[in-house]
């Protein structure tokens, strides 16, 4: 049951990041808008929800989604550069 309950709550937030992803559009946003992303895309991992899977939602390479994953302060600021 708890797995399930994962499961769909990775899912869930895994659609939230993508929401966020492409709700970001002014410069002054793009560095706490792509913050939030980062950290629900981190919850999502944390739950369960595979790289691949993430890359693929979010139209993300799969190496800069495990650098998120690491480090989504650092990737942030580089994306916002």
């Amino acid at each position: 049951m708890r797995r399930k309950l994962d499961d769909m709550a990775g899912r869930l937030l895994l659609a939230l990041a993508g929401v966020l992803h492409r709700g970001v559009a002014s410069k002054q946003a793009v560095k706490s808008w792509k913050l939030r992303r980062n950290e629900v895309l981190r919850a999502a991992h944390r739950r369960g929800v595979p790289v691949e899977v993430l890359a693929a939602r979010l139209g993300l390479t799969q190496s800069w989604v495990r650098y998120v994953i690491r480090n989504p302060r650092k990737a942030a600021l580089e994306e916002a550069a």
